[in-house]
């Protein structure tokens, strides 16, 4: 009976504990997506901005992208996910590009409530050189310090000297591969990193929703009396009308990437130039085999021709001296 009252007034106490104590995790929850008190949350639409605040500040904040590296920003339909993703930012980052022209609409749907109060910065529209990388992480730590507090002071000297070493890199791979003057085709928005390079641009073509029939015959044109020897395509724009001016003027038709984290050689900006570089590289050499092998074969048909122009003449030959032959032994006679 002891025994049973004992176990009784412990299953009141064991009860009442589990009524007044918190679960095991805690923290106040805010939408189901992160902890209140967790790192602060900076939101990019892209994740070329994604990947610097990786670099700059990647152990002090959480950050997350909106716009998949695979895709064009100015592809992109907004989703219900990223409403809750803004609404729980400490920090949104924006380039101020066309393509983010879907951008507004999130933060009106994200505020419908009127109760977004985030600071959003727009840091820059360029980042495919080393120029405009610099000027792109300076600003990302400028916004990160103003708006968080924090200070990235070291971290941003670290991430200039990455871009100045992968510049150096990137000439030389120009210089090893003679791009200099090297006449190309390129799409728009790979164009100041192609130029960077050394080569000479001869015409380019926007987004191919864009591009007409007259403005193909042009690109053609150009690049036909230029000899342009790349077709230099953008991925996140789609491919097939840089392949298809490739095959009409003769040119290689080269991909490159303008999003980190599309492939794993390229998380970040220093490491998608290079890889793009490495990439153009390899086109030019293989414009070269095709030039050769085209070489090659022109002499072949050449040798083929002048072998049967040969055969026919000896054949011819012999016709001759056997009617000679057969004259002069009928004269004889």
């Amino acid at each position: 009976m002891k025994m049973q009252k004992i176990i009784f007034i412990a299953t009141i106490i064991i009860a009442m504990v589990s009524i007044y104590m918190p679960p095991v995790s805690s923290r106040p929850i805010d939408s189901g997506l992160r902890y209140k008190d967790s790192k602060p949350l900076v939101v990019t639409t892209t994740s070329v901005l994604s990947s610097i605040v990786e670099d700059l500040a990647g152990d002090l904040v959480e950050v997350s992208y909106i716009v998949p590296p695979s895709l064009c920003p100015g592809h992109y339909d907004v989703k219900p996910s990223d409403v809750e993703l803004v609404r729980n930012a400490d920090l949104i980052l924006k380039h101020g590009i066309m393509g983010e022209q879907w951008f507004d609409d999130l933060i009106n749907m994200a505020n419908e409530s009127g109760d977004l109060h985030v600071p959003i910065v727009e840091v820059g529209k360029s980042w495919n050189t080393p120029s405009a990388a610099r000027t792109l992480y300076t600003n990302v730590a400028n916004a990160i310090e103003e708006n968080l507090g924090l200070d990235l002071g070291s971290k941003l000297d670290n991430c200039i000297s990455a871009i100045n070493k992968t510049e150096n890199e990137l000439m030389g791979i120009s210089e090893n591969n003679s791009f200099s003057n090297v006449p190309v085709v390129v799409m728009l928005w790979q164009k100041s990193f192609v130029e960077f390079l050394g080569f000479n641009v001869v015409a380019v073509y926007g987004p191919p929703e864009k591009v007409s029939e007259q403005d193909i015959s042009e690109i053609e044109d150009n690049a036909t009396k230029a000899g342009a020897k790349l077709v230099i395509d953008n991925l996140h724009s789609g491919v097939s009308l840089g392949e298809k001016i490739a095959g009409d003027v003769g040119a290689v038709h080269v991909v490159l990437i303008n999003f980190p984290g599309v492939v794993p050689e390229a998380n970040n900006l220093t490491e998608m130039m290079l890889y793009n570089a490495k990439l153009l590289a390899n086109a030019l050499e293989d414009y070269e085999y095709h030039v050769e092998i085209q070489k090659l074969r022109g002499e072949v048909s050449l040798w083929k021709w002048t072998t049967f122009g040969l055969i026919i003449l000896c054949v011819i030959e012999a016709v001759i001296i056997v009617l000679f032959m057969r004259r002069r032994g009928v004269g004889g006679s």
